[in-house]
């Protein structure tokens, strides 16, 4: 398997050979691709949810591929045990001790499928190894493996045998996007083209795995001008002040935000964020992070933007 030519490897050159590949597999969905490579370039994981059948397992199942990441997918189902995640200590009766057997989490780029059709318990279990890196069993905490990103998916909540994942567990997730339909030219393409995993088998990765981590490496380097902070603190406020949400956006999620834009930017071939990394990124950063004063998740962000200034 091939890589990308040393003379080639200036990181925008690189990036856009990524969402080139991503596009050969996922057609139409150019900016979700950005989204989904913004994200893990952030160092944040991703939720996805839409309706089946959109194309959320093959964006995942592409991006471990042209990332030369190692992939695991895990199918959540109501009877799922944290351990079936997690891993398990097994007793060794020729050691006479015990040894623990990492489970599916324990990969570079992990696919958790359906993530609300498992309950809350072993929801938690997943999104403690997304917040801390590591796994802790039997006293004993075994590191996961770099870089790791977490791809979940999520059927909407209407649908029958889904558990919503709480505000608090929402909130590991740096972005939130959905798929939607293709448009008629992508859709035809499909219909017409060949099976989505005969291609993915045939597809080279662009970069390594350590590539990868030196562009994450460069994304924390990209300039936020100190009237970019005060854009950014202002739509913070902005949402602690106004009626129209139940709670403001946390420090956490200020942070979550300028993380996403300084990618977003790097993506765009820019060692500065500009507000308009902003404004495209926020609708994924922090729509999932408001509730609207009357109940649920269906707030404008674009009202939120319209309403604070640019600098």
């Amino acid at each position: 398997m091939s890589l990308v030519p040393e003379k080639q490897n200036k990181p925008a050159h690189i990036l856009d050979t990524v969402i080139g590949r991503i596009g050969q597999i996922v057609l139409g969905k150019e900016h979700q691709a950005r989204q989904a490579l913004a994200c893990l370039l952030a160092r944040g994981h991703l939720l996805i949810e839409d309706l089946p059948g959109v194309g959320k397992t093959t964006l995942a199942h592409v991006l471990a591929r042209v990332l030369g990441l190692h992939f695991k997918r895990i199918q959540f189902t109501a009877d799922l045990l944290p351990a079936d995640i997690l891993g398990v200590s097994i007793f060794q009766t020729d050691k006479n001790n015990f040894v623990f057997h990492p489970g599916p989490i324990f990969s570079q780029l992990v696919l958790a499928d359906e993530i609300n059709r498992a309950t809350p318990k072993t929801q938690s279990a997943l999104l403690e190894a997304m917040e801390e890196h590591q796994v802790s069993t039997d006293g004993v905490t075994h590191k996961l493996p770099q870089p790791f990103f977490v791809i979940a998916t999520q059927n909407p909540h209407h649908l029958v045998g889904t558990f919503p994942l709480p505000e608090s567990q929402l909130d590991r997730f740096l972005m939130r996007i959905e798929m939607g339909y293709p448009d008629r030219d992508a859709e035809r393409a499909l219909l017409k083209g060949r099976d989505r995993r005969e291609l993915l088998e045939s597809l080279a990765p662009v970069i390594s795995a350590d590539k990868l981590a030196s562009l994450q490496q460069l994304v924390a380097c990209v300039h936020v001008a100190e009237p970019l902070l005060d854009y950014v603190q202002n739509l913070l406020e902005a949402t602690r002040r106004a009626g129209e949400f139940a709670e403001g956006l946390s420090p956490r999620a200020g942070l979550s935000l300028l993380a996403a834009a300084r990618a977003w930017a790097l993506l765009a071939g820019r060692d500065m964020v500009l507000p308009e990394d902003v404004q495209t990124v926020a609708p994924a950063v922090i729509g999932h992070r408001l509730r609207s004063a009357a109940g649920g998740h269906s707030v404008s962000v674009k009202r939120l933007l319209e309403s604070v200034p640019i600098p």
